[in-house]
């Protein structure tokens, strides 16, 4: 397999927001307009029972334009956390990149900031993890950081790849989720769960 499942290597799958876990909207401001996809719960719920990290890594460019604020988007995420505890699902931790496109900062995806400070906070082998996401952003964060990366198609358009493939493409989490448990040689149900080293508080996105 892929990733032959070994109980000291602490691994994560990283999981863009829009468009992979929620309907996809260019900027979601409004907790109103969030709605998680079909099969979303399950499949994160599946990722949890397996023990590997669930954590959230969001470009939200929102917040410097001045649509969104960080109280809102609270809600937002709130309302997300509270969807997927009626599944039984839980997201670990998010982290966020507030910054404008053109600001420059190290977090907005494709950097890899955000994956560094999540393998920090949990101590986390990137190397052995899984970014997953519907944009080539996605792809191309997750191949600076070592990691697998999949292409889902449940949000944005197809993009050009410029060369750049992922490890796998998938529908939606769903198939995602299931070529995951393959490279771990895991089942659904097995495995344990994976505390953090310490608990970030959610939005920590990496400051410049």
């Amino acid at each position: 397999m892929g990733n032959a499942h070994r109980p000291d290597i602490r691994r994560a799958v990283f999981l863009d927001r829009d468009g992979t876990i929620a309907q996809y909207r260019e900027y979601c401001c409004r907790p109103q307009d969030f709605r998680l996809l079909p099969g979303v719960g399950h499949a994160i719920r599946t990722l949890n029972h397996a023990g590997l990290a669930v954590i959230v890594m969001t470009n939200q460019s929102a917040i410097a334009r001045g649509w969104l604020t960080g109280d809102v988007l609270e809600q937002i995420h709130r309302k997300m956390r509270r969807a997927l505890s009626r599944v039984g699902a839980r997201i670990d931790a998010i982290y966020v990149c507030p910054h404008h496109p053109d600001d420059g900062c190290a977090c907005r995806k494709p950097g890899i900031a955000m994956l560094q400070q999540a393998a920090k906070d949990f101590e986390l082998s990137l190397a052995s993890s899984y970014v997953v996401g519907d944009r080539m952003l996605d792809v191309l964060s997750g191949r600076a950081a070592g990691s697998q990366t999949i292409l889902v198609r449940s949000g944005h358009r197809l993009e050009p790849t410029n060369g750049v493939t992922p490890d796998h493409e998938a529908q939606d989490l769903s198939e995602a989720v299931a070529w995951i448990l393959q490279q771990e040689g895991l089942q659904a149900g097995r495995g344990r769960p994976l505390a953090a080293a310490r608990g970030p508080s959610d939005h920590a996105g990496v400051q410049r």
